[in-house]
C-alpha cells in the first residue's frame, strides 16, 4: 500500500482531527505533502482536485477512508454532487474502501453512495455495526441522559373563548401553537439554560474541566442566549457561527481552555471532537433524527483517564424529539436513560406579559387568526422512583419538565 488519503466531512476541524488521528498512528505526515503516505480533505475540496490526483487511484494500492458518508447520495435513485464524484472517481478505482456514520440514513431518503440496501424492503445493509450499546459496554462512548422540558397547562385565549393543552405535544398537535413560539420563549430557554448550568456545575465537581454546548437556532438567538448565559447564570461561554471567520480557531482554542459554554450555529453537529463537552441544550428548529442524533453524540465522547461517564441533553419535548428519545431508550434498555423532574415556581414575580416577538403579519389576501393569549403555567410531577447508580448519579433520563406563569402575547399566522 504505497498511498493512503481520506476525505472527512465539509468541517475543516473534522479534517484535522482525522489527519491527528491518522499521522498518530500511523507514526508519519498525513499533510499530502512529499513524503507523506496520504492526505485529509473535506468532501467539498473533491470537487476541484486535478486529473492528476486522480491517477493515484489507477497507479497506487489506494485506500480511501469516507467519515460521515451519509452526506454523500449516489445510486441510479438519485445524487448529489459529492456521491457523483465518489461512484465516478473512487468506487471501481480505488483498491480498498471504508465508509464510515455514525447515522447510516438522510434526511431526504436518497440512498448513501457505496452502500447497499435490500431489496424490496430497501433497508441498509451494514457489512459491520458498532452501536452505541457496545460503544457504552466498551466505556468508548458515555451513557446518554436525554432530559425533555414540558409544561402540563397549556392555555390558549382568544375573543372567542380559550382552549387548554395538557402537554406541549397536544398544544403542537391542535395547530394553535408553533414550535418556535415556545422555542423562543426567554423563559423557556432561561428555564432549559438553568437546569443545564446546575448539571454542568455537578459534573465539575469530579471532572473541573467539563464544558457544555449550546445549540441555537441562528445568529441572533446565539447572541441571545450568550446574554442569558453570561448576565442571568454568570457563565463564561463562547460563541461560533457559520458566518464567522474566527470560529474555527474560537473551536480550537475552546477544546483545550477552561471556558464552561460554546454557543454555536451550524458549527458544532457532527464530527468534531472536543471529549470534555458534557452537557448540550438543543434549541434549534431543527428536529430531523439526524440531527439529533448528531448533536447528542457530542456529549458522548468519553475522555480518558477521567471521571466522565454520562452525557446529558436537554431539549423541548417536541413530539419527534420525544419519538427519538424513546428509540434511543429502546437500543440500550439495560440503561435508564428517562429521567423526569419537578420545576419550582421560579417566575411568578416576573412581568405578566413576555418579550416574545410576535409573528409578523401575512400578506395581503392570506388567511389570518386572531390575536390571542398563550397561557403557560403547568407543572409535571414525578411519576417514577429515581434510580441511583454505584456513584450516587441518578439514571432516569427522558424527563418532562415545566411550570410556566407568565402570559405570552403573540399572533399566530
Amino acid at each position: 500500500m504505497k498511498e493512503l488519503f481520506s476525505t472527512g466531512q465539509i468541517q475543516l476541524a473534522t479534517t484535522q482531527g482525522l489527519r491527528d488521528t491518522f499521522e498518530q498512528q500511523l507514526g508519519t505526515g498525513f499533510d499530502g505533502e512529499l513524503g507523506d503516505v496520504g492526505t485529509s480533505l473535506t468532501y467539498q475540496a473533491m470537487l476541484n482536485l486535478p486529473e492528476k490526483f486522480w491517477s493515484l487511484l489507477r497507479r497506487f494500492r489506494v485506500f480511501v477512508v469516507f467519515d460521515e458518508i451519509h452526506h454523500c447520495a449516489g445510486d441510479e435513485t438519485g445524487l448529489n454532487a459529492w456521491g457523483q464524484v465518489i461512484l465516478r472517481r473512487i468506487q471501481s478505482h480505488a483498491r480498498f474502501t471504508l465508509a464510515l456514520t455514525g447515522t447510516p440514513w438522510r434526511s431526504d431518503q436518497l440512498r448513501i453512495a457505496m452502500a447497499e440496501y435490500s431489496d424490496p424492503e430497501g433497508h441498509i445493509l451494514l457489512d459491520y455495526q458498532y452501536g452505541l450499546r457496545q460503544a457504552i459496554r466498551d466505556e468508548v462512548c458515555r451513557v446518554p441522559h436525554i432530559v425533555l422540558i414540558d409544561n402540563n397547562k397549556i392555555t390558549v385565549k382568544r375573543k372567542s373563548g380559550s382552549e387548554q393543552f395538557a402537554s406541549l405535544a397536544f398544544a403542537l398537535n391542535s395547530g394553535e401553537v408553533r414550535f418556535q413560539q415556545m422555542l423562543f420563549n426567554p423563559d423557556t430557554q432561561r428555564f432549559v439554560l438553568k437546569q443545564a448550568v446546575q448539571k454542568l456545575a455537578a459534573l465539575k465537581l469530579d471532572q473541573p474541566g467539563a464544558a457544555g454546548l449550546v445549540v441555537a437556532a441562528s445568529v441572533a438567538h446565539a447572541n441571545q442566549l450568550a446574554e442569558m448565559l453570561r448576565n442571568d447564570f454568570r457563565q463564561d461561554c463562547v460563541v461560533v457561527t457559520y458566518n464567522d471567520s474566527t470560529a474555527q480557531q474560537k473551536i480550537e482554542d475552546f477544546r483545550t481552555n477552561s471556558t464552561s459554554w460554546i454557543i454555536s450555529v451550524g458549527m458544532i453537529a457532527e464530527g468534531t471532537d472536543i471529549p470534555r463537552l458534557r452537557v448540550c441544550c438543543l434549541l434549534s428548529l431543527a428536529r430531523t433524527e439526524l440531527f439529533f442524533r448528531q448533536v447528542l453524540g457530542r456529549v458522548l465522547r468519553r475522555q480518558f483517564n477521567a471521571c466522565n461517564d454520562s452525557g446529558w441533553l436537554y431539549c423541548l419535548a417536541e413530539p419527534g424529539l420525544t419519538k427519538y428519545s424513546e428509540q434511543l431508550a429502546q437500543e440500550i434498555p439495560e440503561q435508564h436513560i428517562t429521567r423526569r423532574l419537578n420545576m419550582d415556581n421560579e417566575i411568578v414575580n416576573r412581568s405578566p406579559v413576555n418579550a416574545l416577538k410576535p409573528i409578523p403579519a401575512r400578506r395581503h389576501g392570506e388567511d389570518t387568526k386572531e390575536h390571542i393569549e398563550l397561557l403557560l403555567e403547568g407543572q409535571f410531577l414525578p411519576q417514577a422512583a429515581n434510580v441511583m447508580s454505584a456513584s450516587g448519579e441518578e439514571l432516569l433520563s427522558v424527563w418532562m419538565q415545566g411550570k410556566f406563569t407568565e402570559r405570552v402575547l403573540a399572533m399566530i399566522g
